[in-house]
C-alpha cells in the first residue's frame, strides 16, 4: 500500500497537533472513486473541530469538507472510463430518503470520515460531480459546503424569487460570499451586512442595494433605507444573537427568515406575537440534499459565477490558512492548493 501527504489533526483541541504527515493511501471501496485532490477549502467547521468546539470529535482525522480534483481510480461497481474526469465533491454523506431533512446516519465529509486536506481521497461515486468548466480547481474547491448550504437556504428553504429583496448577513464569510452572487444572478435585490467595510466591496451589480456595518448603532435603519418601500422578503442569517429579534421588525408581513447557525448565540425573548401577527416563517436549514448540490452547480455554470477566494495558500502554508480563518480576515473562501 502506498502513502500520501495529509494535514492531520492528531489531538483534540490542539492546533499545534495539526500537522502534515504521511498516511496510507486510501483505496476506493465498492461504488467509490479515488480522487487526486488539486485544491481544498476551509470552513468554520474545520476551526471548530481543531478548537474542540464540535460534537463527536474523533482523532486522528484528516479535516476538510471541500475539494476538487481528478478521478484516478475506481472501486468495484464504477466503470474505469470515469478515470481522468475533473470533479468537485459533494460533502453531504448519507442524507437519506427525505429531502426535507437529513436522516439519522447523515455525516459531513471531514470528520468522522477523513476529508479533503490531503493528496487523495476515496468517496462514493454518487458524491462526485463534474467540475464547472469555467472554474479553476481552486475556485471549484470553494463551492461544496458553502455553495450547498447557501443554495438550500436561499432557494429550497427560502423560496427566493426574481424581483424579491433578500438581506444576507455576514458578508465576507464563506457561505454569504457565495449566496450574494447566486441571489443576484437569479434577479433578486440584495442587501448585505458585515463587520468589515472591505468585505462589502466588490459586489457591483445593479441589484446589489448596498451593505451595512452591523457594528453601527443604527444598522437596522440603514438596512430599511436600502430596502425602500418594497421592504425585505427574505432574511438569511447564520449568527443569531440579539440581532435576530430585529429581523422580525425588518421583514415584510408574510416574509421568511432562514437561518443555519447561531455563532453569536440564541436570541433571548423572541416576540411570538410579532411572528404570528406578521405571519412570518422561521425556517432552519443545514447543508443540503444531492438535488440541492446539483441545482447549485447548474446555477453556477449557467450564470458563469466565479466564487471569491482568499489565497490560494500553498499546502505547506496550511497554518496560515487556518490562522486567516481564526482571525476572520478573509473576504471569501479560504483555499489551499494541493501539490
Amino acid at each position: 500500500m502506498g502513502t500520501m501527504q495529509a494535514i492531520v489533526l492528531e489531538r483534540e483541541n490542539s492546533f499545534d497537533s495539526l500537522k502534515i504527515t504521511s498516511v496510507p493511501l486510501p483505496e476506493p471501496g465498492p461504488d467509490e472513486v479515488l480522487v487526486q485532490l488539486k485544491a481544498s477549502a476551509l470552513n468554520r467547521r474545520d476551526v471548530w473541530i481543531v478548537q474542540g468546539k464540535y460534537p463527536g470529535i474523533k482523532v486522528p482525522v484528516i479535516l476538510g469538507s471541500d475539494g476538487a480534483g481528478v478521478i484516478v481510480g475506481t472501486g468495484e461497481g464504477v466503470e474505469e472510463r470515469v478515470i481522468g474526469d475533473e470533479v468537485i465533491i459533494n460533502p453531504s454523506l448519507n442524507w437519506g430518503e427525505d429531502m426535507r431533512a437529513q436522516g439519522a446516519n447523515y455525516q459531513i465529509l471531514g470528520m468522522p470520515r477523513n476529508g479533503t486536506q490531503a493528496q487523495f481521497i476515496a468517496v462514493p461515486y454518487d458524491n462526485v460531480f463534474s467540475k464547472p468548466a469555467h472554474l479553476s480547481f481552486a475556485q471549484a474547491a470553494a463551492l461544496p459546503l458553502g455553495g450547498l448550504t447557501g443554495y438550500r437556504a436561499l432557494f429550497t428553504q427560502g423560496g427566493l424569487m426574481s424581483g424579491e429583496t433578500v438581506l444576507i448577513t455576514g458578508a465576507g464569510g464563506g457561505v454569504a460570499s457565495l449566496m450574494i452572487p447566486m441571489a443576484l444572478a437569479c434577479g433578486a435585490n440584495v442587501i448585505a451586512t458585515s463587520g468589515d467595510p472591505k468585505k462589502l466591496a466588490g459586489f457591483a451589480n445593479a441589484r446589489f442595494r448596498g451593505g451595512v456595518l452591523y457594528t453601527d448603532e443604527n444598522w437596522a435603519a440603514q438596512v430599511a433605507g436600502l430596502a425602500g418601500p418594497e421592504g425585505i422578503d427574505l432574511i438569511v442569517d447564520s449568527a443569531g444573537g440579539e440581532g435576530f429579534n430585529t429581523y422580525l421588525d425588518l421583514i415584510n408581513p408574510g416574509g421568511r427568515v432562514v437561518f443555519f447557525g447561531a455563532t453569536v448565540g440564541n436570541p433571548k425573548g423572541l416576540n411570538l406575537r410579532k411572528i404570528f401577527w406578521k405571519q412570518i416563517t422561521l425556517q432552519g436549514t443545514t447543508m443540503g440534499h444531492e438535488q440541492d448540490f446539483d441545482h447549485m452547480l447548474q446555477l453556477i455554470e449557467k450564470q458563469n459565477i466565479v466564487p471569491r477566494i482568499e489565497g490560494p495558500f500553498a499546502f505547506a502554508d496550511y497554518r496560515k490558512a487556518y490562522q486567516c480563518m481564526m482571525d476572520g480576515s478573509q473576504t471569501g473562501k479560504i483555499v489551499i492548493e494541493i501539490e
